[in-house]
């Protein structure tokens, strides 16, 4: 599965470079993973008679624990076959090198996003992925794993307004006030401040999600962090601080992460 780093890093040299960005998604990814060992599963009840004890696989299924793996590794020597080189830092990140053209794949499972400054090399690689496999050509990427990607000649416009949303409608904090800042000033907060919350669930649902939205808010890391402390006894006082950021999030759910076109990719070390 690609890192979040990979996608940030691929959508910065489509913004700074100009080329195009389209994505893929493929259908019944899983069946197509070729199984390295036999096995053998008992069939559905009614299928076949009483007769017949066990089934084997001729290929991988959903919910068995080699499909993923089965998977990639059947997607991976068709893309090697294709002239792509596997990333030795992101394994889901390929790269095709011509004299006449660049072509970047990033795979998250079943879903592709596909990048390069020719038309005619994209278009080709999408028609030996179609003769290979079953699936989808989504076109321009607009969503993509939660993050919205809108394009214009000023460049990339990363945010996840729809994920924050979601978010504030799962705590039911669509009605309140937002916040201007996502933490009180000058508040310490205490591990062993107020009564234990007797059903932590819902806090590690929502500190998570706060975590994968620092992606394009990065504004609020530090309050994220100050919650993410106490995820293993997480009391009434922490929820509430939760509740907090996320009424900040509430005014702002529209800001994100801009990747201008004069983005300089050159590495700098201060």
């Amino acid at each position: 599965m690609a890192k979040m780093t990979a996608i940030r890093m691929v959508l910065s040299i489509v913004a700074s470079k100009g080329w195009s960005l389209h994505q893929i998604d493929m259908k019944n990814a899983f069946l197509h993973g070729d199984l390295a060992k036999d096995i053998y599963i008992t069939p559905p009840q009614g299928l076949f008679s009483s007769s017949v004890g066990v089934c084997k696989l001729k290929c991988s299924l959903y919910s068995l624990r080699q499909a993923l793996r089965a998977w990639f590794e059947n997607f991976r020597t068709n893309l090697l076959g294709f002239s792509f080189t596997q990333c030795q830092h992101d394994s889901s990140l390929f790269i095709q090198t011509t004299v006449a053209s660049i072509v970047h794949l990033l795979i998250y499972v079943d879903d592709m996003v596909i990048i390069g400054f020719d038309h005619v090399s994209v278009q080709h690689l999408k028609q030996q992925l179609q003769a290979s496999f079953h699936m989808k050509d989504l076109g321009d990427l607009h969503y993509f794993l939660g993050l919205e990607v809108h394009s214009d000649p000023k460049g990339l416009f990363l945010h996840q307004q729809k994920y924050t949303d979601d978010l504030i409608s799962l705590v039911g904090l669509q009605i309140v006030v937002p916040m201007d800042t996502p933490l009180e000033v000058n508040v310490k907060y205490l591990c062993d401040e107020g009564d234990i919350l007797p059903n932590p669930l819902l806090y590690h649902q929502l500190v998570g999600s706060l975590n994968y939205l620092t992606i394009t808010r990065p504004e609020i890391s530090f309050a994220v962090q100050q919650v993410s402390q106490f995820m293993h006894t997480p009391r009434h006082f922490h929820l509430d601080v939760v509740r907090c950021i996320i009424r900040y999030l509430k005014g702002t759910s529209y800001q994100g992460f801009c990747f201008p076109t004069w983005t300089s990719l050159t590495l700098m070390g201060l």
